[in-house]
């Protein structure tokens, strides 16, 4: 992680995410591709979307359908 990102970056994103969660976001959508790179799961107390992985599951599921 520390290759592409920086520990700051990573804190700043950390910061942004617990203060939804504060002013009551139930999840979290990680809707840029680089963001699954720096938040990971269990870095936050609610459960996050990573919009990468799901449209890629969802391209090779209905290629093999």
């Amino acid at each position: 992680m520390d290759f592409y990102f920086t520990r700051k970056t990573k804190k700043r994103y950390l910061e942004i995410a617990n203060q939804l969660i504060k002013d009551g976001a139930e999840g979290i959508i990680l809707g840029c591709t680089e963001i699954p790179l720096v938040i990971k799961p269990g870095d936050l107390s609610v459960p996050i979307f990573d919009t990468t992985l799901m449209h890629s599951k969802a391209a090779v599921d209905f290629q093999l359908s």
